[in-house]
């Protein structure tokens, strides 16, 4: 709201601002990582490693399926966090109409086209024979579910912006409990196997949603689903698809370099290769997820600031929030490096399948323990405002680097050269972020000593909304 804007992000404290908006977020980002390694765990030990292997393939098509209610969840999420900033509500509650619906309908056309291409997509993703029949039983429990899902992430990103965080973050955390309740029920009670894992996934949200529709749909909050404003609004459909645009652009690039890793891996090392990466690809992303939470925390009070131009409090939310992203990356680093037949053994019991993981794990986190400053270097330019720069550095790691070193490297050195292009790609974005980094450092000053007369500057361009969108 306009007469509740946080003063105190350009005054208080900068550690104490940190640890007030980033600790919510880092528990909702960790639920949400261990909402997906509990499925990877259960599937390993109940299922078997080429299980491990056929679910590691459905992620390029879960991603995919995540981008595409990205693209309508953080648009529609946005757009509303402007609308309630200028006290327009009205266009507000038309934005979450179309966010409901659009959600219905995106996720309806997702789930018919892959369920009817379902094999070819699969076998595109890098499935064989052994693998295919794991990864076909648990993709089409999630893509019959494919509505609640996108409805589950869509409106709890709305709700989040709506005044309850806590209550998003709630919901996250009860989807992470039930999914753990309900994985062994359905593996082993039920002996449903991979399929029942997916059942449970997709029960664990049903059950979310329904406590978030309640919110959404309580009159007494002054953002809820009404009559006289639901319908789609192709004004607002196409200004809240354009601002969630690049985070699409962003996860649909990474769903197609999953894809080439797959294939890599299948060729040069094998089904048991891909179920590897899988079980690394889960340990990696509980790290990944807690500097993701750190980075939100972060974006409000780097962008205040950056707006009042208080830059060495912009530097000082940097600095800090780079220092606790490197002590998570090294964390990682620690249990890759001298833990990883302890941490992978945790999804399965097969020696082969452990050996291939913990030996990936290492090469994985060689240098991890520098890679938190490259992700919080990347979010901070989004934080301020710059998103072009911010989506090279994040495309840059991605397509830029990586896939000629997915390209390249298992030429020579086979499933090792897959393994090595992550760790290689991640040095080269990192120098390529301090580059950038420090091109700003010195336009900031530049700028400090030019005030008050300095006039050109680089800020984002506000979205401006009025009620005949």
């Amino acid at each position: 709201m306009a007469e509740n804007i946080p003063l105190e992000l350009g005054t208080e404290k900068i550690s104490k601002l940190l640890k007030q908006y980033a600790m919510p977020a880092i528990i909702a980002m960790t639920a949400s990582s261990l909402y997906n390694m509990v499925d990877s765990i259960f599937i390993g030990q109940g299922c078997g490693p080429m299980a491990i292997s056929g679910l590691a393939l459905t992620f390029p098509l879960m991603n995919l399926s995540a981008a595409f209610g990205t693209l309508v969840g953080v648009g529609g999420a946005t757009l509303i966090s402007v609308l309630l900033g200028q006290k327009n509500y009205p266009v507000a509650k038309k934005v979450l109409s179309n966010v409901f619906i659009l959600n219905v309908l995106v996720g309806v056309i997702f789930s018919v086209v892959a369920l009817v291409f379902l094999n070819p997509i699969l076998r595109f993703f890098g499935a064989s024979d052994a693998t295919l029949p794991y990864a076909r039983s648990y993709m089409i429990p999630i893509l019959a579910g494919n509505i609640i899902t996108h409805l589950y992430f869509g409106l709890n990103s709305i709700v989040r912006v709506s005044g309850h965080p806590q209550k998003a973050m709630y919901a996250t955390i009860l989807t992470v409990m039930l999914n753990m309740l309900l994985d062994p029920v359905f593996i082993f009670v039920f002996k449903m196997g991979i399929q029942g894992a997916a059942i449970a996934t997709v029960i664990s949200q049903s059950v979310s949603l329904v406590w978030i529709m309640r919110i959404i749909c309580d009159k007494r909050e002054f953002l809820h689903l009404s009559r006289e404003t639901f319908g789609l609004d192709w004004g607002i459909a196409k200004r809240s698809l354009a601002i969630g645009m690049a985070p699409f652009l962003m996860n649909v690039a990474s769903c197609f370099v999953v894809i080439f890793i797959n294939n890599q891996f299948k060729r040069y090392g094998g089904d048991l290769a891909i179920g590897a990466y899988g079980i690394v690809n889960r340990l990696v992303f509980l790290f990944l997820m807690i500097v993701m939470g750190l980075c939100q925390g972060m974006q409000p009070i780097a962008g205040y600031n950056y707006g009042a131009r208080l830059y060495d409090r912009v530097l000082e939310v940097l600095r800090l929030t780079v220092k606790w992203a490197l002590l998570v990356t090294f964390t990682c680093f620690v249990v890759g490096m001298f833990f990883p037949q302890a941490a992978v053994s945790l999804f399965t019991h097969d020696e082969e399948l452990i050996g291939l993981a913990a030996h990936g794990f290492r090469i994985t986190v060689l240098i991890f323990f520098i890679i938190g400053r490259q992700m919080v270097i990347t979010n901070f330019f989004q934080s301020i405002g710059m998103a072009n720069k911010a989506i090279f550095l994040s495309l840059s790691r991605q397509l830029i680097f990586l896939l000629p070193f997915l390209a390249i490297l298992p030429v020579w050195f086979g499933a090792d050269g897959v393994w090595f292009s992550m760790p290689a790609s991640d040095l080269a974005a990192l120098i390529v972020s301090e580059i950038m980094l420090a091109r700003l450092k010195k336009d900031f000053r530049r700028e400090q000593a030019a005030m008050p007369v300095a006039e050109s500057r680089e800020i984002p361009e506000p979205i401006e909304v009025t009620d005949t969108i």
